[in-house]
């Protein structure tokens, strides 16, 4: 992710209509399945973006700006979670909305998000086998009612670095753009990938789409130097690898 340059600087506010002109936007205004908290009951925490999870931290926005509005716009303006979590509490404070008992949530929240990802690499799972790639999401995307895509990012040794969820589509299909597959990843600096996605009627046999976006996924793999690893299609109690079925993968 990217870090911030230079010194800590407090974030500008943008210039704001007066509040009359303001419309007062709340998550009630949104469907109860876009809310991140109901959003993370109904499909678990991977689904959420990472202005929806510090969304549930600071709990309530401000007039004109809705919570998710507002944790989104705080990522924006400091480059990242890489550089918000370098951020202090009074620049975190600045933003209207945060008071120091939620800035003070928001900072340990990261903090811990740092030291997990400075755990050993020893406890981080490794990827070596579809059967690996399965153990990790099976049971519970074998589970979900609507298709969702995720991608496992891997260091040099095939450790997990992060598991991403990108889409979340209907029924009956996701519709995945290949530069968001590897948005992230590149972001992490991982060098490989495997790529997960649920059949929500139970048969996991590949379609022609899966098999065309695999063959799209190791072209694009192989200009930013990221190996796709696996496809792997999930349904429920099975499961089956692409890569391992000869399909969309050139060796």
């Amino acid at each position: 992710m990217a870090k911030s340059a230079g010194k800590k600087t407090s974030p500008k506010e943008p210039k704001r209509a007066a509040e009359s002109e303001v419309t007062y936007r709340t998550l009630k205004d949104l469907l109860p399945e876009e809310r991140p908290r109901e959003k993370l009951k109904q499909r678990g925490s991977q689904a959420l973006s990472d202005g929806e999870l510090i969304a549930i931290l600071l709990a309530t926005g401000s007039f004109g700006e809705t919570v998710t509005d507002l944790a989104q716009r705080m990522i924006g303006d400091n480059g990242g979670l890489y550089g918000l979590m370098q951020q202090d509490l009074a620049v975190l404070t600045h933003y209207r909305g945060v008071g120091e008992a939620k800035a003070i949530s928001l900072r340990a929240a990261l903090e811990l998000g740092r030291r997990l990802a400075a755990t050993g690499p020893e406890v981080r799972p490794q990827v070596g086998s579809p059967e690996d790639i399965a153990n990790l999401l099976a049971i519970e995307m074998g589970a979900l009612e609507q298709e969702q895509v995720r991608v496992v990012m891997l260091d040099t040794k095939h450790r997990v670095m992060a598991i991403r969820t990108i889409y979340q589509g209907t029924a009956n299909e996701a519709r995945v753009r290949v530069s968001e597959v590897f948005k992230e990843s590149v972001r992490a600096g991982a060098v490989a990938i495997a790529v997960a996605h649920n059949h929500p009627s139970g048969d996991p046999t590949p379609s022609a789409a899966d098999v065309s976006l695999t063959v799209d996924l190791e072209k694009a793999g192989k200009l930013l130097d990221i190996e796709v690893l696996d496809h792997v299609i999930i349904g429920r109690g099975r499961w089956v690898s692409l890569r391992r079925l000869g399909l969309g993968f050139s060796a």
